[in-house]
């Protein structure tokens, strides 16, 4: 599966970017991720089907605020926000939980993130 984007009032959800428009390094390093080859390896987590990764963005901007990877297998969710947007992470895991039972058929078991 290709990454879906999603679109649920303040909140943008959109796969992991990191080409010549958009870039999510510089924010994903603020929440401890700084592996050179994390954007290309959640693209392809997409295309096998062993998780889907959203960049969870404030609609205005665009720009990562916090991301969220679903186990379509287990519906596992987990996450992590930047400082001072835990509730656009609020938002994105309900957006994501909406998506995940309405648009895939599973069930969100777990959700795990820092608060």
């Amino acid at each position: 599966m290709e990454p879906i984007e999603v679109n649920a009032g303040q909140v943008y959800l959109r796969g992991l970017r990191a080409d010549d428009r958009v870039d999510d390094r510089p924010a994903l390093a603020e929440g401890g991720i700084t592996d050179a080859g994390y954007v290309a390896d959640r693209a392809r987590h997409w295309t096998e089907d062993t998780a889907y990764t959203w960049a969870v963005c404030d609609i205005t901007s665009g720009q990562l605020r916090a991301e969220l990877v679903l186990d379509p297998h287990t519906g596992a969710l987990s996450g992590w926000a930047r400082d001072g947007e835990q509730a656009l992470l609020d938002d994105g895991i309900a957006a994501v939980r909406r998506f995940a039972e309405g648009a895939l058929g599973v069930t969100v078991t777990d959700v795990n993130t820092p608060s």
